[in-house]
């Protein structure tokens, strides 16, 4: 498997490191905080992880998804 490289984005000012793990899966970093593992549910739907069991918690979070759309646009 192919190692990608972390990449940073900027969302309303903020800047968050996006290191990729897994495919679809990445650890985010808030202003040099680790602050979430992200995984793709669906092509406009993103996923938090829980961090003690790393299992995917169900539910709409708006800034999840903007930093996976950010991703994506990214990526290319």
């Amino acid at each position: 498997m192919e190692m990608k490289e972390p990449f940073d984005i900027e969302i309303e000012n903020i800047v968050y490191s996006v290191f990729p793990e897994e495919e679809d899966t990445y650890v985010i970093f808030k202003e040099g905080v680790e602050y979430v593992q992200i995984i793709k549910d669906t092509e406009n739907l993103w996923l938090k992880t829980n961090p003690e069991t790393g299992l995917p918690m169900f539910g709409m979070d708006e800034e999840i998804n903007a930093i996976g759309k950010k991703i994506i646009e990214e990526l290319g």
